[in-house]
């Protein structure tokens, strides 16, 4: 039989995908990209906020037609099946097996039990054996699941549960076993990577996790995502401007700068401790790039607040923000306050801060002309005419790319030397140099 995924969401579920991908593939399935030629369609979901359940539900629905021609079995997995279970079976019969997060351990015993398989070998999710779906060059590390912040927002630890750190010696065992299958690029992710290891060992671990990566010959970049600002300690500052292969790149999820703000979200820092963090890093990093993440709009945020979070935003000049309006989500104690936003409101602050960030990314952009940088050539533009590509400065599917203009197909999986000749808001244009 044949199986098509469909992953949703986070790049921390869609390793859980290709765990999965993996047991079929373990079961002599044969895996295919195009739904109309598959058996067996899996969607995997996210479930985090109200667009995302929105996508989830309509991908699922869109999947389902198919059972009217090919697909014989159709399998919804993930964060919204976690949430909403029962729900959803209800709602949604043509979907003919549901799988929770919390029901991973039995994933291919439910799988065998709906397609009357006769191989009753037990398999388990393992990361040592997911496929990787990321490309020749890149994959996705996870070092930790669940999260332990409870922010007042976020439904993360009702779905994916507590904190809980990986062992130190199997991370290093995965990465060394994806560098030698030719993975170069590897991003260490978790809900709050800053958290690594304190669970397991009683200590934050990940500046040492980081260094010990960096010994993998190897790998030829490092980048980790999700650093929360009360734990970018000095140590790990020190780690990554001492390690080359650690790219100059934090990602930081500051959500707000009002304090008022910052402590009805439960969030363990203030604006001034996150402007201070900033100035640190820059001064021990001058070429450092910094992504950062706001909410706007959560309940009781006045016009003080979003006054405060807006100048806060032109004066630190974050390279990269992502800027989201607050979702109301069901079982979190924000969803229960009583000061909620008006959705106009919440679109018309989103508009502020990507008109100001638009200007500020382009003045940083612009900066970049006449540079050269390391860029791993990653495809081809859809008309032909680029190549496309990523620097130090670009973490995958989130930031913008690189146009290079006299590079061909052959160089794709290779790091060149590239100068940078032009620019937009979010993308840089290069030669190969």
């Amino acid at each position: 039989m044949k199986v098509g995924f469909v992953s949703l969401g986070c790049s921390k579920n869609l390793i859980d995908t290709e765990m999965g991908i993996a047991i079929f593939k373990e079961h002599k399935f044969e895996v295919v990209s195009n739904p109309e030629e598959a058996d067996i369609i899996v969607v995997n979901t996210c479930g985090f906020i109200a667009s995302a359940k929105e996508e989830a539900i309509n991908t699922i629905i869109e999947m389902a037609e198919f059972k009217k021609n090919n697909c014989k079995f159709l399998i919804a997995m993930g964060c919204l099946v976690k949430r909403y279970k029962e729900e959803l079976i209800r709602s949604i019969p043509e979907v003919d097996l549901w799988i929770s997060i919390d029901e991973y351990k039995d994933f291919w015993k439910k799988v065998a039990k709906l397609v009357s398989s006769n191989d009753k070998t037990e398999t388990y999710m393992d990361y040592r054996n997911r496929v990787i779906t990321t490309g020749n060059k890149m994959a996705y590390l996870k070092i930790a699941e669940g999260c332990d912040n409870f922010c007042t927002y976020c439904a993360i630890p009702n779905i994916r549960g507590r904190f809980e750190s990986r062992k130190f010696e199997d991370i290093i065992n995965e990465a060394k076993q994806l560098a030698e299958n030719g993975y170069e690029e590897i991003i260490v992710i978790a809900q709050d990577t800053t958290k690594y290891g304190i669970d397991l060992y009683g200590k934050y671990r990940l500046p040492e996790l980081l260094e010990e990566l960096a010994k993998i010959e190897k790998i030829h970049w490092i980048r980790f995502l999700y650093a929360y600002p009360e734990s970018i300690t000095d140590e790990l500052i020190e780690v990554v401007k001492k390690e080359d292969k650690i790219c100059n790149y934090f990602d930081i999820p500051i959500q707000h700068f009002s304090d008022g703000i910052l402590k009805k979200m439960n969030r363990k820092t203030t604006g001034n401790q996150i402007t201070r963090t900033v100035k640190k890093i820059r001064k021990e990093l001058p070429d450092v790039i910094l992504r950062t993440s706001i909410i706007v709009g959560f309940p009781g945020e006045s016009k003080e607040d979003f006054e405060i979070l807006k100048n806060a935003i032109e004066k630190l000049k974050f390279d990269r923000l992502g800027c989201f309006t607050y979702s109301k989500e069901e079982g979190t104690p924000a969803s229960k306050f009583l000061d909620q936003i008006h959705y106009k409101t919440k679109e018309k602050r989103k508009s502020i801060i990507m008109e100001i960030q638009k200007d500020i990314s382009k003045h940083k952009m612009e900066s970049k002309v006449g540079d050269i940088y390391e860029v791993l050539i990653e495809d081809i533009s859809d008309d032909g005419l680029f190549m496309i590509g990523r620097s130090y400065m670009d973490s995958p599917d989130t930031d913008g790319v690189i146009y290079i203009s006299n590079a061909d197909e052959n160089m794709i999986g290779n790091f060149v030397k590239c100068k940078i000749v032009a620019f937009e808001e979010y993308d840089l244009y290069a030669e190969v140099v």
